[in-house]
């Protein structure tokens, strides 16, 4: 989720951080979980600046997947700084010691990423891509892109996927899939969608 490197201790809360912190505050109230609910939101933290030795022309996926737990009653009353500080503690603790174990334990327990068949997935959060990722500078014969969304493998409920916005200047969309009638709560959800419109005027 990071471009620089972690475990230096940094406690700077991204603006990534901040928004994902704010979707996962609203998730929680239109899934209407129960307070005592253990709800995670998984993130898929790259390491190709956090792992030393990784050759730069190295193609290969670079990234793992943690966690943030917590119930939907410490989300909800603690609200966008309690949430947005536990997601900055997840990236800021992913580092090369850390991935460097999990290389060394995975072989005597392999064990593959997956949403769908989790347990907690009823109240699950999942985001992959990074702002830093200039998804609209493709263009395969047709023109600047007007719009881009992710395939099948992105449209698991929960799954929330971030790309570089259209209008680049440190803009970024994201896309979101949820239940249907979650979605419809969440976008009835005022608290969530003012900060949706004052967002889109900043950009």
């Amino acid at each position: 989720m990071s471009r620089s490197g972690s475990g230096s201790g940094n406690t700077t809360i991204s603006s990534l951080q901040a928004l994902l912190a704010h979707l996962w505050i609203a998730v929680c109230r239109a899934r209407r979980l129960a307070p005592d609910q253990r709800t995670v939101y998984a993130l898929v933290v790259g390491f190709r600046g956090r792992v030393h030795g990784l050759p730069v022309d190295y193609m290969g996926n670079a990234v793992a997947r943690a966690e943030a737990v917590s119930t939907a009653d410490e989300i909800l009353k603690g609200g966008l700084g309690w949430a947005a500080s536990l997601l900055n503690r997840l990236v800021v603790s992913s580092d090369e010691a850390t991935e460097r174990d999990r290389h060394a334990s995975w072989i005597q327990t392999p064990s593959f990423a997956g949403v769908s068949a989790r347990p907690t997935a009823a109240a699950l959060v999942v985001t992959g891509g990074t702002r830093w990722f200039d998804v609209y500078g493709n263009d395969f014969g047709w023109g600047r892109p007007v719009g881009v969304r992710t395939g099948s493998a992105n449209k698991t409920d929960g799954t929330a996927t971030v790309y570089e916005g259209r209008g680049g200047g440190g803009s970024m969309d994201l896309e979101v899939c949820l239940a249907p009638e979650v979605l419809a709560r969440l976008v009835a959800d005022e608290e969530f969608m003012s900060t949706v419109r004052k967002l889109d005027r900043s950009c």
